[in-house]
């Protein structure tokens, strides 16, 4: 799964998840699937929506990964009191703004790279769409 190999700090602040997202065109694919809606990408449903999509192309054509986890998500364990400080790092998200391309894809036609599209959009929480 995508993390980072080393960062500044182990853990960070929650923060909020507003603006306009960076990456809104499809760059280096013929297909992109675009978010619509705003949330988080875990490095499971990353993984999970490349290797649907890898066997809905039969692994014919590229595709590209437009996102990277780079953000730590702690946790504490069950049945811990609350304080002693911030829990342990548990998964890796990437933060998601609609407008985002999450993955690219070429050398394929497009209803599969529909097909495949729609599998890997059923891995988010949000709504996302299929964009040239």
């Amino acid at each position: 799964m995508l993390q980072p190999k080393r960062t500044k700090f182990r853990k960070v602040h929650k923060g909020r998840n507003r603006g306009l997202a960076i990456g809104t065109d499809v760059s280096f694919g013929t297909y992109g699937l675009k978010a619509v809606g705003r949330g988080r990408l875990t490095a499971r449903q990353i993984e999970a929506a490349r290797r649907a999509m890898t066997r809905a192309v039969k692994r014919q054509g590229k595709i590209w990964i437009r996102v990277f986890p780079d953000k730590p998500i702690t946790e504490k364990p069950l049945e811990v009191r609350m304080g002693k400080g911030k829990g342990n790092v548990e998964y890796w998200v990437a933060l998601i703004q609609p407008g985002k391309v999450l993955y690219e894809m070429d050398g394929v036609p497009e209803e599969v790279a529909r097909e495949a599209f729609q599998l890997a959009a059923a891995k988010t929480a949000y709504q996302n769409h299929l964009c040239n």
